[in-house]
């Protein structure tokens, strides 16, 4: 343990304010003392609980370990010197735990280290308190030592080059102080001195009134105390001199963070809400070794040249305005990508036998306390009066789907029913969280919802992965499954949700591609499948509800909304189950994410400017026309450069450009008996620096040929 609050005189550094050494010379060693007090008498209670346990290993191997006693370290060493060097981390009965967490009992037990990290055991969030430590004794902050996240809310950023590598941010309350390049220095260069340190991270289980006790002094972590649950187990992380409520797990200690790096600052509102405190926020990142650090700095900044709100400055693809926040303007040339996305769902559609529907955009608010999105969802919700009664407008579609099944007599031969809507949502994200295209609060969704009887579930299932995974083959992603299950604000009983659970299981196993289990993540009225996919930067995104690319099994809205169909035996009824699917998510996500994918060049079908007829001379301007109207005639999006510019000018400028095809007109041989050209081409693709002729219907004949390939 650390230098106790009486003798350690370095807890807070001489260069920040006196105002703020003032106050962190109070609250620093109040907690540690009271930390070091409540620790000391946990060891006390536990010292003669001495049980035998079993710690079950993989490889299905037991190791014998004393309850209270044993701790994960301890099962490491005996393991190899070598494991024992490295572990990071551990999961306990599939829970993430501390290595020097005593075991409590029998468990399965499986220790991860440096170079084998998986699930969500992330080396970045990690370190999150070690950032908080430094922070606060480096800067000169009111309410740093306890902030406003708590080390419980992190951003995990993307990952690179066939490595993971996470990100996370720590917020503070500074008053109108903004952070900069100077202060990340002072706190990279704590960062630094504290991993020589090695300064172990400490665990303790607390009181609500011992939590109240040890950060009486910070409203933030006060609010967030009272906020939690009656039983909610509230654990306290030490490190150095940092007393931070965390629900961890950490990392050992902090010489496990050979590289450290801020990344930038911003504000943000405390709990998302406009109206509360402004916090600074500073993210950062580490990793094990220098090399990657360095590796990964290399791709933020080849990222930035890649960002889709760079990229649409020339390209001219969509703009957003102060006086509509969060809802996108798509220019002629983004709309023509939006729509190609949607009609390419829409074709696909109409092989896989879903049916098109629309459905309003604003409802009365009994409908979504019917599907209980009032009492789950309403603060998310733009909510205005009509005639003396509450509206909304939909935030999804899946209610509006309801009322479309329950409108008639249902029969049992007409399920499976998919309905398919590219209706409009909104929904009132915070102002604070708005960024761009990938969180806007007015978008399109390829939503989907499939009403199917109880034995249909798993080939429905199936056949919605079939689906995602040729979509996402076209668009060249990769991509994993996860399996989300019951949440603790789940509706309705728990052999519901057993059925549903073992449904989509079956599913997964029956499709052939490894999947995983995210407990607990589950919607309130089903459990989901979560994709999330890598680009070609291997950056990781999801792409549905605005995070996550699922498909959700519902038992409970059926219920709530009373449907029901006729069996084969005519005098009993029987309730659908109803499947919720997307596959692109919001249209506008997923536009933002392929325009970054395909680095601003797009494959030819998706293209707003596929080719461009660039003629020799003036004399061919004619012809240039002719060919240009007669490709626009064949549903090409082509433009024509009629500028007395010369031939090299115009196809450089074409390349900037991002014209994906590169024709220029010559002609070949005069018909004089037809009194026709014979015209023929000049092709250059975007990235090639060699032409080839080619006739113009031959030429339509290619461009039609890479459109149906997709390419």
């Amino acid at each position: 343990m650390g230098d106790s609050a009486a003798g350690n005189n370095s807890v807070v550094d001489s260069s920040a304010p006196p105002k703020d050494q003032a106050y962190l010379q109070s609250v620093i060693p109040k907690r540690i003392v009271i930390f070091e007090s409540i620790q000391s008498e946990q060891k006390i209670k536990l010292a003669h609980a001495s049980d035998p346990i079993r710690i079950t290993l993989p490889d299905k191997k037991v190791k014998e370990g004393k309850k209270w006693s044993t701790t994960l370290f301890d099962i490491a060493k005996d393991i190899s010197k070598n494991l024992a060097v490295n572990a990071l981390i551990a999961k306990v009965n599939g829970v993430l735990w501390d290595m020097n967490r005593p075991l409590e009992g029998d468990c399965e037990l499986q220790i991860n280290h440096l170079i084998v990290m998986n699930d969500a055991i992330r080396f970045g969030i990690r370190v999150l308190t070690f950032l908080g430590s430094h922070w606060s004794r480096h800067m000169d902050a009111s309410y740093v030592s306890g902030h406003a996240t708590l080390g419980a809310r992190y951003t995990l950023k993307n990952s690179v080059s066939g490595f993971d590598s996470y990100g996370f941010y720590y917020d503070a309350f500074y008053g109108d102080l903004s952070l900069n390049e100077d202060h990340f220095k002072k706190i990279e260069a704590a960062a630094k001195k504290a991993v020589d340190e090695k300064q172990p991270f400490e665990r303790i289980e607390v009181t609500r009134k011992q939590a109240l006790d040890l950060f009486s002094d910070n409203p933030f972590e006060v609010e967030i105390i009272n906020d939690l649950p009656e039983d909610k187990t509230i654990t306290v992380y030490r490190c150095g001199p940092l007393v931070d409520l965390c629900r961890g797990p950490h990392i050992p200690n902090t010489s496990f963070v050979k590289a450290f790096a801020c990344l930038k600052a911003s504000s943000a509102h405390w709990r998302g809400n406009k109206d509360r405190e402004s916090l600074q926020r500073v993210y950062g990142i580490s990793y094990p070794d220098q090399k990657r650090l360095k590796e990964y700095l290399a791709f933020l900044e080849e990222a930035k040249k890649y960002d889709h709100r760079e990229l649409t400055k020339k390209q001219e693809l969509f703009l957003f305005h102060p006086l509509s926040p969060g809802n996108a303007f798509f220019l002629p040339h983004g709309e023509i990508v939006y729509e190609k996305l949607m009609n390419f769902m829409k074709t696909e559609y109409r092989k896989r036998g879903y049916k098109m529907v629309r459905t309003p955009n604003m409802f009365n608010m009994k409908l979504w306390e019917t599907s209980g999105h009032a009492a789950n969802y309403k603060e998310n919700m733009f909510v205005f009066e009509v005639e003396k009664q509450e509206f909304g407008l939909k935030p999804m579609n899946c209610p509006g789907h309801c009322l479309i099944f329950y409108h008639k007599v249902r029969s049992y031969r007409e399920l499976p029913l998919r309905l398919a809507d590219f209706g409009a949502l909104h929904r009132n994200e915070a102002s604070g969280a708005l960024t761009s295209l990938t969180r806007v609060r007015r978008f399109q969704q390829d939503d989907a919802h499939i009403f199917c009887r109880e034995s249909q579930v798993k080939d429905e299932v199936k056949g919605v992965l079939e689906f995602i995974r040729y979509v996402y083959d076209i668009f060249g992603f990769i991509f994993d499954l996860k399996l989300s299950t019951r949440s603790d604000k789940y509706l309705g009983n728990l052999e519901t949700w057993g059925k549903a659970e073992s449904a989509l299981t079956d599913a997964l196993n029956e499709f052939g591609k490894a999947w995983e289990v995210n407990e607990g993540d589950g919607a309130f009225y089903g459990p989901k499948i979560d994709i999330s996919v890598s680009d070609a930067m291997r950056r990781k995104f999801q792409c549905a509800t605005l995070q996550a690319c699922l498909e959700m099994l519902d038992f409970q809205l059926p219920e709530r909304f009373n449907l029901s169909f006729s069996a084969e035996d005519e005098s009993k009824c029987e309730r659908p189950v109803m499947i919720h699917r997307a596959i692109l998510g919001s249209v506008e996500r997923m536009f933002a994410i392929l325009l970054e994918h395909y680095k601003g060049k797009w494959p030819f079908w998706l293209s707003p400017r596929q080719p461009i007829v660039c003629p020799v001379s003036e004399k061919s301007q004619a012809y240039a026309q002719e060919v240009r109207d007669k490709i626009y005639e064949a549903g090409f999006e082509v433009d024509v450069d009629m500028t007395d510019r010369t031939i090299n000018k115009k196809v450089r400028e074409a390349q900037v450009a991002v014209q994906l095809h590169i024709s220029w007109w010559r002609e070949r041989n005069w018909n004089r008996t037809a009194n026709t050209a014979c015209l023929s081409v000049a092709v250059r693709l975007r990235d090639g620096n060699n032409s080839s002729l080619i006739s113009v219907d031959d030429l339509l004949i290619l461009f039609k040929n890479e459109a149906a390939a997709f390419r």
